[in-house]
């Protein structure tokens, strides 16, 4: 049986794991493995998601199968850099499942508790991150509204990728 739960400081070595897993899973294969390492060390460091896990202003999911994490999503204050990001925008910071795990319907869900988290206090600004070659999430973005309005640079190692700022403005009122 699937299901959703906010991760708590306990759950950073679950996350640490699968952050690193699912990260190796979706673009390991681009970068020298040395430079994916150090990456992966700094980004996915369990110390660090127990940071971030512990932090008022961030939330984690995990999608569980029979208890067993295979997915999650995180969410937080905006911190892209982009000219427009206002204080009090929402950023979906990562969403991620296993290979055999994605297309079966569960991204949409994490997604979709992310954006409910993200506005709880009502409509707002909504940014992310994606990587300019990752067609297919570009696609599953749009379909929630997302737009490109810029591009940056992610470090990993000496490799620098270009990532596509998305972002969803709130509804017109």
């Amino acid at each position: 049986m699937y299901t959703i739960r906010r991760a708590g400081p306990e759950d950073a070595p679950t996350l640490s794991v699968l952050a690193t897993r699912t990260f190796v899973e979706t673009f390991g294969h681009l970068y020298p493995a040395q430079d994916l390492q150090d990456f992966l060390d700094e980004a996915y460091a369990e110390d660090r998601q127990r940071v971030i896990l512990s932090h008022p202003d961030y939330a984690v999911w995990l999608l569980e199968l029979d208890g067993v994490a295979v997915g999650h999503a995180a969410a937080g204050p905006c911190g892209l850099p982009h000219p427009e990001v206002q204080p009090g925008d929402g950023e979906l910071k990562r969403l991620y499942l296993i290979k055999d795990q994605q297309s079966c319907g569960w991204g949409s869900r994490l997604l979709e508790t992310a954006l409910a988290w993200l506005e709880r206090d009502g409509p707002r600004t909504l940014w992310l991150g994606v990587w300019s070659e990752n067609f297919g999430a570009q696609r599953f973005y749009a379909r929630y509204g997302f737009e490109k309005v810029g591009t940056y640079e992610f470090p990993v190692g000496r490799v620098r990728d270009l990532e596509y700022i998305l972002r969803r403005a709130p509804p017109a009122s």
